[in-house]
């Protein structure tokens, strides 16, 4: 078990594939392009709002419909149900994101340059928690949101979760929430990162063992057919 894990770990330190590099250094693209793309909109759907009401929320920013009239009717509408306020300083995830997403592209291309098999493991550890912790968050904000209605409020509503994806009924209210394009490039990435890695944990292992495996059985193939001496 030992001499097991002493392999494994000598397996971490070797040096990455040429074309995982090249892999790795085409996914920074996709982490660059999620910067200008929404990475989730919300709708909003009612009798009285027939074109309906909309937010994208970038990794940046937020922006809303009819040239960000549908953020301040929003807001007018959450203030009658007791629900705090949406700008740009309640979402203060979106300060902490595009930093993220920079270190990520830097770590990658560090990777992609001098990294071995177990900086990369290091990436894909990194990306699948920044990942999961930023959707975490979403979610809880959200919940956050719909949770903490003020008490005195002149529209009394029992506390709810919005929509976090797909379709959900809230009053008289229709509302939609589906991830956008910068979702979609963050995707690419994470499944990029993890594929790559996993194929060097897995695969690229498996060829290194029958390699070893392969050269020892060619160095005792000469001794073997020596002939016996007297």
């Amino acid at each position: 078990m030992k001499n097991a894990l002493a392999r494994f770990y000598e397996f971490l330190d070797r040096p990455l594939y040429g074309w995982s590099r090249l892999v790795l250094a085409l996914l920074v693209i996709p982490l660059i392009l999620a910067f200008q793309a929404p990475l989730w909109k919300i709708s909003m759907t009612a009798p009285q709002y027939p074109k309906g009401l909309h937010l994208d929320i970038y990794a940046h920013t937020i922006e809303s419909g009819h040239d960000n009239q549908d953020l301040k009717e929003i807001n007018n509408l959450n203030h009658y149900i007791g629900m705090r306020k949406i700008d740009r300083a309640e979402l203060s995830d979106l300060d902490w994101i595009p930093m993220a997403l920079a270190v990520l592209a830097l770590l990658t291309l560090r990777c992609a340059a001098i990294g071995n098999v177990r900086a990369l493991v290091d990436l894909a550890v990194i990306t699948g928690f920044v990942a999961t912790f930023s959707m975490g968050r979403f979610i809880y904000k959200l919940y956050s949101f719909g949770h903490n209605l003020d008490p005195t409020a002149p529209f009394k509503l029992e506390p709810f979760t919005p929509a976090i994806f797909g379709s959900k009924k809230i009053a008289n209210f229709t509302t939609e929430s589906y991830p956008q394009m910068g979702s979609v490039y963050i995707g690419i990435f994470l499944t990029g990162v993890c594929g790559v890695a996993l194929w060097h944990l897995v695969w690229g292992r498996v060829t290194l063992v029958r390699a070893e495996r392969a050269a020892l059985a060619a160095a005792a193939a000469p001794a073997s057919s020596e002939p016996p001496t007297s």
